[in-house]
């Protein structure tokens, strides 16, 4: 089931710009590593579902998958072939905004995890950079992956 809010104050929000880098999330709290936005964007809620089912696959019983975004801004859709006017559309879906420098997933145990993070990225169609909470230790060869930069570019901006 996809993840959406108990209630909200407004049922309809105005897009807004996404402005700037991530000030808080951008650094990994309760696993061993995780995947960090490059670029900025919009999550779909069923696509964090999708991450969650695919990542799961091959983490079952050795670890923890921990979501550190939450889909909570409601996107509106009108109807096709609606003419113009009528005001704004109903509320469709939900998203999770994303900054640039934002922690999305964290996975807590090593073992087969790397193939956990290649079904992540599979699934979306952002920029993704691994990071992990050792910043001492060069990370894995085997996870870079197209799009793959090491934390200390992301974080210089390069």
């Amino acid at each position: 089931m996809a993840l959406m809010p108990k209630r909200v104050k407004h049922r309809k929000v105005q897009r807004g710009r996404i402005k700037g880098n991530a000030t808080r999330g951008n650094s990994v709290s309760f696993g061993e590593f995780g995947l960090q936005a490059i670029q900025g964007g919009y999550i779909n809620a069923t696509t964090i579902e999708a991450c969650r089912v695919a990542a799961n696959q091959y983490i079952r019983g050795e670890g923890r998958l921990f979501i550190r975004i939450f889909p909570s801004k409601p996107m509106t859709a009108r109807p096709l072939e609606t003419r113009m006017g009528t005001g704004k559309g109903e509320p469709d879906h939900w998203v999770a905004v994303v900054k640039p420098g934002a922690i999305l997933f964290e996975i807590a145990v090593r073992p087969r995890s790397r193939r956990a993070i290649a079904s992540i990225v599979s699934l979306t169609s952002c920029r993704w950079a691994c990071v992990w909470s050792n910043v001492g230790q060069e990370p894995d060869p085997v996870c870079r992956f197209p799009g793959w930069r090491s934390a200390a570019a992301s974080v210089r901006g390069e």
